[in-house]
């Protein structure tokens, strides 16, 4: 991957591996398989998208750092 930006790298990168020891699951939610990180009983903060169609990544609802409710899990 290439990222060109004007932005110094420090910024860029700021905050990459604060996630690393968290664990993350992978579900599928209204048909979108993602991976989130659980924050509370019954609730997971979005990483990203696995499998979704393209339109699915210009939802809000669906963009990472989202919550979103595990009561929309389907298993």
């Amino acid at each position: 991957m290439t990222l060109h930006t004007v932005m110094p790298l420090e910024l860029v990168l700021q905050g990459i591996h604060d996630d690393q020891d968290k664990p993350m699951h992978e579900v599928t939610v209204r048909g979108i398989k993602m991976q989130v990180i659980p924050v509370a009983p019954g609730m997971g903060r979005i990483v990203r998208l696995l499998d979704c169609s393209l339109h699915d990544y210009l939802n809000p609802a669906f963009m990472p750092g989202a919550v979103i409710s595990f009561n929309d899990i389907e298993e």
